[in-house]
């Protein structure tokens, strides 16, 4: 059965191919240091650095491990003089270590002056992230200016990145005074939402009028609320065909983070506004920062937009399951593959779509066994002693007794061997 609404189709039926097939908004295709962003290439995950970007060495080995976890841009921030200094040293680095990430300079008040100031910083940058609110002061405009210019001289394209945070504050007033002046005043949300979509547009149009392409500009509106992000993000894209870089900004810590920021961009991506993704996540102290990568690659894997990993189906347990083996199995199993990745990525092409299934018990393990590539039904408590396994949706074997992981483990390579290492992914019968 299938269904059609707003631009987007829905297949019902069991099937290792996308459940949904999203419409893209058609976009203009702006290309990044080689990475293309834009609704013709698939959408880009990005991450930023947390660290000193004074310190070339430490920035280095955090940009590298980003891009090692799978982001295509890293944003280092470009705050004064070391940081500018730094950035031909960081790209040196990095090419020493055979990574060729492209880096993006985030800039704030005094972009104009550094990039002036450092040719050899402005030259190493693969684009430059402005925002409009803040580029300086009562000469916001020629300090604009500034900046695209030198991005004209470089060849490089911009993101505009407005804030809700630091939303020019002129705009706003004149926006403020325009509606309460109305017949019919509109909420002050609204003409905040007004503000940075006009504070965008506008920056963009100065852009273009001085001769940057259509084709060098990305478009960011970030907010810290969900449905505030909503809002703008639809209302942007309704009005300009450039590329959208989304993200929830300041999302915050754990899972509050992790949840906010999957729903705020789930349901853009689901109706297909996004060309470009960041989740800004607060790591905890000495946590890992490609904690936001992960989080920004599993949403995209989740709505079935791109594969970047096998998938785990485990289920979460009951009373059913009062033994925590199948909890250990299937962790085994996510490390098991998390650690072979780095070789297999290269060598199987085609294994990132694999999924896996380790289930608890017989009330869905078989059913959920048979719709995984390969899946294992564990017995649950007071059950019989066995462990079917189904390969491509057929009981293939019945394991038992205690050599059930490592026995499902080296089903599992060989499943890897003889379906990927031809290049040839598995399908469901």
């Amino acid at each position: 059965m299938q269904r059609s609404r707003e631009g987007i189709s829905f297949q019902i039926q069991h099937t290792q191919e996308p459940l949904t097939i999203i419409a893209r908004r058609k976009t203009a295709i702006a290309i990044v240091g080689g990475v293309p962003v834009g609704s013709a290439h698939p959408i880009v995950v990005q991450s930023m650095t947390n660290t000193d970007t004074g310190d070339a060495s430490g920035t280095a080995l955090q940009v590298a491990e980003l891009a090692g976890a799978g982001s295509r841009l890293v944003r280092v921030t470009v705050n004064n003089d070391d940081a500018a200094r730094s950035l031909p040293e960081i790209a040196s680095r990095l090419a020493d270590m055979g990574v060729s990430v492209p880096l993006i300079g985030d800039f704030h008040y005094n972009g104009h002056l550094l990039l002036a100031k450092y040719p050899a910083a402005a030259k190493t940058l693969a684009k430059y992230r402005i925002n409009p609110g803040n580029v300086g002061g009562k000469r916001r405009d020629e300090n604009f200016r500034t900046i695209i210019q030198i991005a004209l001289d470089n060849n490089k394209p911009v993101r505009i990145g407005v804030n809700w945070g630091s939303l020019d504050q002129d705009l706003l007033t004149t926006l403020m005074d325009d509606n309460a002046r109305g017949v019919q005043p509109r909420a002050a949300k609204e003409i905040y939402i007004e503000a940075m979509i006009q504070s965008a547009l506008g920056s963009a149009f100065i852009a273009e009028e001085m001769g940057l392409g259509h084709d060098r500009i990305i478009l960011s509106a970030k907010v810290s609320g969900v449905q505030d992000l909503l809002e703008v993000y639809r209302q942007l894209a309704a009005r300009c065909d450039y590329p959208l870089h989304l993200g929830l900004t300041e999302a915050g810590m754990g899972s509050k983070g992790i949840v906010a920021s999957t729903a705020a961009l789930s349901i853009l991506l689901s109706e297909g506004i996004g060309d470009t993704i960041r989740v800004s996540l607060t790591p905890r102290p000495g946590g890992d920062r490609t904690e936001e990568v992960n989080v920004a690659q599993q949403i995209l894997q989740s709505l079935e937009l791109q594969s970047f990993n096998p998938q785990v189906t485990a289920c979460p347990g009951c009373g059913r399951t009062t033994s925590t083996f199948f909890q250990h199995m299937a962790e085994d199993i996510q490390t098991y593959l998390r650690d072979q990745m780095p070789a297999w990525r290269d060598r199987y092409p085609g294994v990132i779509e694999m999924k896996v299934a380790v289930m608890g018990c017989i009330v869905n393990g078989p059913g959920e066994s048979k719709h995984a590539n390969i899946g294992i039904s564990l017995p649950g408590t007071s059950e019989e002693p066995k462990a079917p396994v189904y390969v491509d949706g057929k009981l293939m074997v019945t394991l038992k007794g205690d050599t059930i992981i490592p026995e499902f483990l080296r089903m599992l390579e060989e499943y890897v061997e003889k379906t990927y290492g031809a290049g040839m992914p598995a399908t469901l019968g």
